[in-house]
């Protein structure tokens, strides 16, 4: 019963593999658009945006009220009751700079966006990676089972003619069934990486989907790096960029500062008293570049420029990280490319004789099983290592994306 339970578990599971979505790497990475983090950029830069708007707004008019010169009689016969207007009118060329600045903030969060996009898109190529790698490696745990079993079922036919010995069968068994312990930890590492891409995806971690297992190796180690189009293809380069534009744009409007304002004060006085119905009419400019005035947008311009060398000494900097960090990853994937092939040409190859020969002296009853089950177990091995060189590679090859941005 116990038996038949096992089978129908595993035709369930089998079944709902099978009827699970596939998800090819163009797909997941466009899904990662719907990423909490990036849509909070989005509406960051709305709000920048909204704010714009209201940059050419001027200061709200100034309505007074009240007895004007009145004496402190009962019944007065000098003074006025006045009613005043007062408003303050912004230079415009303030109020253009202000709109500027503003308008310059949300091109700042467009490229942090796109930054954060380029990291979140590389963490998806990784455990994209990682989990195709784990699907070849349980593949590859199989084929073993698979020699495995029939080597132990050859053994048993043998045990029953005296031909082979039973320590040696519980051996061969005793890998059987460490292989378990392997596939377990392969599933578990496997339902990690899904549940770390559904996160990405914002979509339910329990969500099964299958994955495309052709890999791309990209001829990265051939290229050369190019400044101008590094320095284009970076997000955080054209961040700083627009930071120093941004800086160029606080400037101009601290060197507004120095226009000035306007204003104009209009007032009416119903006197008391038979005296003559006065007015009030006048006008106001504000001087900001008297030296007690002018000291603070002074001080301000000279603290932007130092800001803009600054960014300027950042980039410069992000660049030449960049340039040593691509130089490096070009030598290291060039190595594992080296070691990827070895594997393919000589190590596998090699191993695969060896097993074959042993496998033979066992049929011919010159070999014993210890030594095809050494041969099986080295060459599951060598199989396992090489599979382990290509997920450096993609690892490298991921890394070298991210820090060129080839989204």
């Amino acid at each position: 019963m116990k038996k038949y339970q096992i089978i129908l578990i595993g035709l369930i599971c089998a079944a709902t593999i099978a009827s699970a979505q596939r998800l090819p790497l163009d797909s997941v990475l466009s899904r990662v658009a719907a990423n909490p983090a990036l849509l909070s950029y989005d509406a960051k830069g709305s709000a920048q945006d909204a704010y714009a708007t209201g940059a050419k707004s001027l200061d709200a008019p100034k309505i007074s009220a009240g007895q004007y010169q009145v004496p402190y009689q009962i019944n007065p016969n000098g003074g006025a009751f006045m009613i005043q207007a007062e408003q303050m009118f912004t230079n415009p060329a303030k109020l253009r700079a202000k709109e500027e600045y503003m308008k310059g903030l949300s091109n700042v969060t467009k490229e942090d966006k796109n930054y954060l996009k380029n990291q979140l898109i590389a963490q998806a190529k990784q455990y994209y990676y990682e989990r195709v790698v784990l699907e070849k490696k349980l593949v590859q745990l199989q084929n073993t089972q698979n020699l495995l079993q029939y080597m132990l079922k050859d053994a048993n036919i043998r045990l029953t003619y005296g031909k082979e010995k039973l320590s040696n069968i519980y051996r061969a068994k005793a890998d059987l069934f460490e292989l378990d312990n392997t596939r377990e930890q392969l599933n578990n590492e496997i339902s990690q990486r899904n549940i770390m891409l559904n996160t990405l995806m914002d979509q339910a971690q329990s969500t099964i989907f299958t994955v495309d297992t052709t890999i791309v190796i990209n001829d990265y180690e051939t290229n050369i790096t190019d400044t101008a189009t590094l320095a284009g293809a970076r997000s955080d380069i054209q961040s700083i960029n627009r930071n120093i534009e941004l800086q160029q744009l606080n400037s101009q409007m601290e060197y507004a500062k120095r226009k000035p304002d306007f204003g104009i004060q209009a007032g009416h006085m119903q006197s008391y008293g038979g005296m003559a119905n006065q007015y009030i009419l006048m006008g106001s400019i504000t001087i900001p570049i008297v030296p007690w005035a002018s000291k603070e947008y002074k001080a301000n311009l000279k603290g932007i420029r130092f800001e803009v060398q600054e960014l300027q000494q950042k980039k410069l900097n992000i660049l030449n990280q960049a340039q040593g960090q691509l130089a490096g990853l070009r030598t290291d994937m060039s190595s594992k490319k080296r070691q990827l092939k070895n594997y393919k040409q000589n190590i596998i190859p090699a191993l695969q004789n060896a097993y074959k020969t042993s496998l033979q002296a066992y049929e011919q009853n010159t070999g014993d099983l210890p030594s095809v089950l050494d041969g099986i177990k080295s060459l599951q091995s060598v199989r396992m290592a090489a599979l382990d060189r290509l997920q450096e590679l993609l690892t490298l090859q991921v890394a070298y994306e991210r820090e060129y941005e080839k989204y």
